[in-house]
């Protein structure tokens, strides 16, 4: 078979959507002729955000992984934060930053450049030069963030001349917490240098949705570059063979994954406020799966609905389609913030493929918005749109106490299926 290696720092035993991706990728590359090699960070070194071991029993049989230590700006913030955990998801555990969170957030954003990971890169790059001469590799693919991992990328396509493609799955500097970091005109300066560089020096660029694709397009003005590929995340039909039976006593809405501060749900709580009454409400709930903001919980419970909510911590990957296989809507939301309608949260493949109905909220010209739409998965609305989501919780309400299916999703999801899409890697590959 022909080899790639891919170089990605989030591996399993950590979670979240970006490991899953590849984790996927590397599951069904072998049925499209090619062997991945993933190198990956030790996660005994590693400073991971969520973790996840059951991924592990995701991983293809007999795969070359090469694991490599590292050491980071995170080691030491447990150390003299307190904290239990590190920051990650933009931000989306520290609703209330206090001055040591400040503080290292500003060392971070000025100092670590593009981000505190960069460090894994003295030590990766050198196993990744014996594993592309020992292999033979000709194809190099690496995913971000951490976006330092794509200044790797580019160290071995100098010295190796190597077939190099940057995986970028978020906005670099523009994504929506970049202010956050408090980084200096000096720090914004030389993160752009980077950016541009990996823009104009990666053979292909693929990216998560056309926002991106777009933005991206806009900043390589050198050869305006046509190298960039959509290739949105997407679900595993192994992960759905068991479907769960939705209840037919309660009516339920679930969300899942990290919901902060820029999550504007207002308009879903006011009109959900409006819907419960003159409801069995003891039927009716709405289940959180996940990390969310106490300012969020506070908006709840300010509309006395706090019985009406449940919240459940992270949980693994397997137990979360879980919950979203038993529901009986799905709730999504878009943060509000600049550049949302590019955001296409890894949780809306795995909704379309539990074929439960969405309501989402956030920009209604947006790349999710899109998607829903056009597999006919429920609907997106507006920020302000409480009247309008009202009407549409009532309508899904009256059809389900009728025992009607409320689902209309046509077949189009399919198209997002993992394995379709390891399909359309593997062109890119070889294109």
């Amino acid at each position: 078979m022909k080899k790639v290696l891919i170089i990605t720092y989030y591996w399993p035993p950590s979670g979240g959507a970006g490991v899953q991706r590849w984790l996927k990728f590397t599951k069904y590359l072998r049925e499209f002729g090619w062997e991945p090699i993933v190198l990956t960070v030790d996660e005994k070194k590693a400073s991971y955000g969520l973790r996840d071991k059951t991924l592990e029993k995701e991983i293809p049989n007999d795969i070359k992984i090469i694991k490599t230590k590292t050491f980071e700006l995170y080691s030491l913030y447990k150390f003299f934060s307190g904290k239990k955990e590190i920051p990650h998801s933009g931000f989306a555990n520290e609703s209330k930053p206090g001055f040591v969170q400040k503080f290292f957030r500003a060392i971070r954003g000025n100092l670590f450049i593009p981000d505190p990971r960069k460090s894994w890169n003295k030590f990766a790059f050198k196993a990744a030069g014996e594993i592309i001469k020992r292999e033979n590799i000709k194809n190099v693919i690496t995913t971000s963030p951490p976006h330092s991992t794509q200044m790797l990328g580019l160290r071995l396509k100098k010295k190796y001349n190597i077939t190099w493609i940057a995986d970028i799955r978020d906005p670099w500097t523009d994504i929506y917490f970049y202010k956050e970091m408090y980084r200096m005109a000096f720090a914004r300066n030389i993160d752009k240098r980077y950016e541009q560089k990996v823009l104009i020096n990666a053979d292909k660029i693929i990216v998560v949705g056309d926002f991106l694709k777009n933005m991206f397009l806009k900043k390589d003005q050198i050869n305006k570059n046509k190298k960039i590929y959509v290739l949105p995340n997407g679900f595993d039909l192994n992960d759905f063979k068991v479907s769960p039976v939705t209840s037919k006593e309660n009516f339920i809405i679930t969300y899942t994954g990290t919901i902060s501060d820029n999550y504007d749900i207002n308009s879903f709580i006011e009109a959900f406020s409006s819907f419960i009454k003159n409801k069995p409400e003891q039927k009716i709930k709405i289940r959180f799966v996940g990390q969310v903001s106490d300012n969020l919980i506070q908006a709840f419970n300010n509309k006395k609905l706090n019985k009406n909510i449940e919240i459940i911590k992270y949980v693994e990957h397997s137990k979360s389609v879980e919950y979203v296989g038993k529901s009986t809507l799905l709730l999504l939301a878009i943060p509000k913030i600049e550049g949302n309608e590019g955001i296409i949260t890894g949780k809306i493949f795995e909704y379309l493929a539990s074929k439960k109905p969405i309501i989402g909220i956030g920009p209604i010209n947006g790349d999710a918005a899109k998607i829903i739409s056009d597999c006919n998965a429920g609907k997106m609305f507006d920020y302000n749109a409480q009247k309008e989501i009202f009407n549409q919780l009532n309508n899904y309400y009256h059809d389900w106490e009728k025992g009607l299916d409320i689902s209309k999703t046509n077949d189009n999801y399919k198209e997002f299926s993992r394995k379709n899409l390891t399909q359309k890697l593997v062109k890119i590959i070889e294109d």
